[in-house]
């Protein structure tokens, strides 16, 4: 031992296990570090990826085009004239119709589940809405053709248009042929698909409210909706958006189950009940004999459906902010 050491700082000096043990446990946190981080470079190299192949295929169009290409109509293969304009529009409405239906009924359904079911009926009925999320898009599409397009004709379509179609100011959106096809049809197959995604998010936010939040507004005589809707809403805004945000994002690249029954109609649709087209619809039919400017103007339809989409995420993000900086003041 030095002499000028004493026995209690020698015994404070770490051993050479222990510095081999903090140099092992560093070299383990910068492999992992490393590791978790080029998994989420690598998903960003796709990501840019896919950006950069679809505009590189697209860019024939946008250069004979330009910017008018987004609000021109016409869709002439031949004398190779192309426009996205109906395209987004289908779209956006079928999406948006998608979203009308399916939000209150995956809010009520989210609400039964985590405040007014019974203990024993949560479980499999939890279980047997999410079971309609792995249902194959192909499967909604035929059930939409061969089962919901002629009981929706008969029993929806002929009614409202008789009752609705003859009124002033709304009368014209419920013109056209009653024949099952259309933008409304292909809204509600998406309303269908879309539910389970966003009903399932919203019950796992909404069950995860802490009990006692709960229990003090119940304890100051809130109703259940008052609970609801000053507690567990704000608690969990943003899963709800994001959950909805789901559900649009499914909508919006929907591609069979919105082929077999919106029409597949090049042209802007005047109704509802109007047959009418989708960016994903248009891939489906026309990709597989696509060649020469035909074929870039595909990848073109590809890129502005990535752009509505970033577009949309981005706005569910700004609303996500301003909401919080609400809270905040």
């Amino acid at each position: 031992m030095n002499p000028t050491q004493t026995p209690s700082s020698t015994a404070d000096l770490p051993s050479a296990s222990m510095v081999a043990v903090a140099k092992r446990q560093r070299l383990q946190d910068t492999i992992f570090h490393r590791l978790t981080q080029s998994f989420s470079l690598l998903v960003l190299a796709a990501l840019v990826g896919i950006i950069v192949s679809l505009f590189v295929n697209a860019w024939p169009t946008f250069a004979k085009f330009g910017a008018h290409f987004i609000w021109y109509v016409e869709w002439d293969i031949i004398n190779e004239e192309f426009g996205a304009a109906i395209s987004i529009v289908g779209t956006v409405l079928s999406a948006g119709i998608a979203l009308v239906l399916a939000v209150p009924l995956a809010f009520g359904i989210a609400v039964f589940l985590t405040e007014t079911c019974p203990v024993w009926l949560r479980r499999p009925l939890g279980t047997a809405i999410e079971l309609l999320a792995a249902v194959p898009s192909i499967i909604y599409g035929m059930f939409g053709l061969f089962v919901f397009a002629p009981f929706y004709a008969d029993f929806l379509q002929v009614p409202l248009q008789a009752v609705l179609g003859g009124m002033p100011l709304v009368g014209w959106l419920f013109g056209g042929a009653t024949n099952g096809l259309g933008i409304l049809a292909a809204g509600i197959i998406l309303a269908f698909m879309v539910l389970p995604f966003v009903a399932a998010v919203m019950r796992d936010v909404f069950e995860i409210t802490p009990p006692i939040l709960r229990e003090s507004a119940y304890g100051l005589g809130c109703t259940t909706w008052e609970v609801v809707r000053k507690v567990v809403l704000p608690y969990t805004q943003k899963g709800v958006i994001g959950g909805i945000m789901l559900g649009l994002g499914r909508a919006l690249g929907e591609t069979m189950a919105v082929t077999f029954v919106i029409g597949n109609a090049n042209r802007m649709p005047t109704s509802l009940f109007s047959p009418g087209t989708s960016i994903a619809s248009v891939l489906a039919n026309e990709f597989g004999e696509a060649e020469g400017l035909h074929f870039n103007t595909l990848f073109a339809l590809g890129f502005l459906l990535f752009c509505i989409t970033f577009v949309v995420l981005a706005l569910a993000k700004w609303l996500i902010i301003r909401a919080e900086k609400a809270k905040g003041t």
